[in-house]
């Protein structure tokens, strides 16, 4: 198979957690121990994500919990934005729900226009979707406060909204060179 004959995809998981995320930030001299307010809470919200390495096309899922059936509906949703005439590489990580045997069926069933690539164990930098949650977190959970897991919600999806088109930011975030 040809090479332009391959839609390509990145797949991952993420949690963003309710108490968002701290890091370094400049604050103005005169304020003297600024505080950011930070909820006591380990909730957090689920997203499956898969992002098109051609054009930077994003897909995402929220879920509560990840397994082999949420990944196998997340599967189906994603199958249907192979470009005609392509063959979908989906290119993800070693989670026990991804080599789940329940999945096999289908799999086998789309075998033709679909295919599950691993990466090697303990190698997150070479998925090039990883890219796409430091942007996420970077744009919308560092230093700041969500009172509820609704608002951190709102939050991430409003910025995943712009990116479920071709786009050029997740084209350039997510190329391979």
């Amino acid at each position: 198979m040809k090479i332009n004959d391959i839609d390509l995809w990145f797949e991952d998981e993420c949690h963003f957690q309710q108490h968002g995320s701290r890091c370094t930030m400049w604050i103005p001299p005169e304020d003297i121990d600024p505080v950011v307010l930070q909820e006591p809470t380990r909730k957090s919200i689920g997203v499956f994500g898969a992002v098109r390495i051609s054009d930077g096309c994003l897909i995402i899922s929220q879920e509560k919990t990840f397994n082999n059936m949420t990944f196998l509906q997340f599967l189906k949703k994603l199958l249907p934005l192979r470009k005609p005439d392509h063959k979908m590489v989906v290119i993800l990580d070693n989670a026990r729900w991804h080599h789940a045997k329940a999945l096999t069926p289908w799999l086998t069933e789309h075998q033709e226009i679909f295919r599950l690539d691993f990466l090697p164990p303990y190698s997150p930098d070479l998925n090039h979707i990883e890219r796409l949650w430091k942007l996420t977190r970077k744009l919308c959970t560092h230093n700041r406060y969500f009172a509820t897991l609704d608002a951190i919600a709102e939050t991430i999806f409003c910025q995943f909204g712009p990116w479920s088109q071709p786009n050029d930011t997740l084209r350039r975030l997510c190329a391979i060179y």
